[in-house]
């Protein structure tokens, strides 16, 4: 992480130094930047590049996310029928189903830019969540088998939630308007169906 935080920060130093920073508001500003100093060519394949990354980012996400859907499933947490394995391809086959037709019908319609910002808020909203979790758990279940314990747990999880936050603070107001109502129906979702059937809960 820190390799790449240096790699970011030299890249950020020299996209700045070759163009104004406020014309490096677009998708791919490293292209951006290469376009306007004149590397046209240079820019095409780095654009290229980031087509690629992006799709194999977004391949990972969508392995990920019926796992998601079928771990919460068998944890009653969702309908049974969600944590159906396919008996030839071993893969929670009815989750990938519904999760490719989301995805496929999102992009179709969905505005690129806000999908953007409604994935980070609620991608920091999760690791800020997380950091919070690592402090209550400490409270409520110190006897927890722990393979990975954070160092300096009282300094790092606060900070790490405190920053979370403040990123998440930069976002545009219809972006948190769209993530309380997101944030709400899977609220009701949990409460008119998961917290009854919740096994964690019943086994408690």
């Amino acid at each position: 992480m820190a390799i790449c935080t240096l790699i970011y920060v030299i890249v950020g130093a020299v996209l700045t130094g070759m163009v104004k920073y406020t014309d490096l508001g677009v998708a791919d500003p490293l292209a951006k930047a290469l376009e306007v100093a004149g590397f046209r060519t240079v820019g095409w394949i780095v654009a290229l590049g980031a087509i690629i990354s992006m799709s194999a980012v977004l391949l990972v996400f969508q392995y990920g996310q019926p796992r998601i859907f079928f771990a919460m499933a068998r944890d009653g947490l969702l309908p049974q029928w969600a944590a159906k394995i396919s008996p030839i391809r071993r893969v929670p086959y009815i989750t990938t189903i519904v999760t490719g037709i989301f995805v496929a019908l999102w992009a179709s319609i969905g505005d690129a830019n806000e999908t953007y910002n409604l994935t980070n808020i609620g991608t920091l909203f999760a690791f800020a969540l997380v950091s919070v979790g690592v402090l209550v758990l400490r409270r409520t279940d110190p006897t927890r088998p722990r393979p990975f314990r954070v160092p300096w747990a009282y300094v790092v999880a606060p900070l790490s939630a405190l920053l979370c936050v403040y990123v998440m603070l930069g976002l545009p107001l219809e972006t948190w308007i769209r993530f309380v109502v997101w944030l709400a129906i899977g609220l009701a979702l949990y409460v008119g169906y998961g917290f009854k059937h919740s096994k964690v809960r019943q086994n408690s």
